[in-house]
């Protein structure tokens, strides 16, 4: 299955080119010293890859849903089966499921990330206020903490 590339993005329910406002906010996005200011195009930029992952992790996590139902509804066939192969497939499913986690995970950054998008504050760290970094996001679009923040909160 393909990813839609017409996916335009959102911000609410609003494309994000269908809003006049942005221009004006994002003279009041920040950016860290030596950085360039925001412009429209760059913040869209950001947007349409955040759709895009969006649109590719919900086809992932769709087809991975499929894997995990049938690995479950099949796991008590071949009753006669040797402690071994028990043990596979349990080793299987629990593969499957970290699987379907991990993909619910990143599409819960990505949709929140892309709620950022657009509106005052973004590209402000979550935890600190500062600014999160042009060329960090850029490079990481659901990116929400400041490298010293995201530092912080790994050492945890």
């Amino acid at each position: 299955m393909a990813i839609d590339d017409t996916v335009s993005p959102t911000i609410g329910s609003t494309p994000l080119h269908e809003m006049p406002e942005l221009a004006k906010l994002v003279g009041t996005f920040p950016v860290r010293d030596g950085e360039e200011p925001w412009t429209v195009d760059e913040v869209r930029a950001i947007a349409q890859e955040l759709t895009t992952e969006i649109a590719r992790l919900r086809i992932e996590l769709s087809e991975a849903d499929a894997e995990l139902s049938a690995l479950l509804r099949y796991s008590g066939d071949g009753a006669g089966d040797d402690q071994a192969d028990s043990g596979s497939s349990a080793l299987e499913r629990e593969q499957e499921l970290t699987l379907v986690l991990n993909t619910r995970d990143l599409l819960e950054q990505n949709t929140h990330a892309l709620e950022r998008v657009g509106a005052p504050g973004f590209g402000t760290c979550e935890s600190c206020g500062q600014a999160v970094g042009k060329a960090r996001l850029q490079a990481f679009p659901r990116a929400t903490l400041c490298v010293t923040c995201k530092a912080r909160q790994e050492r945890r």
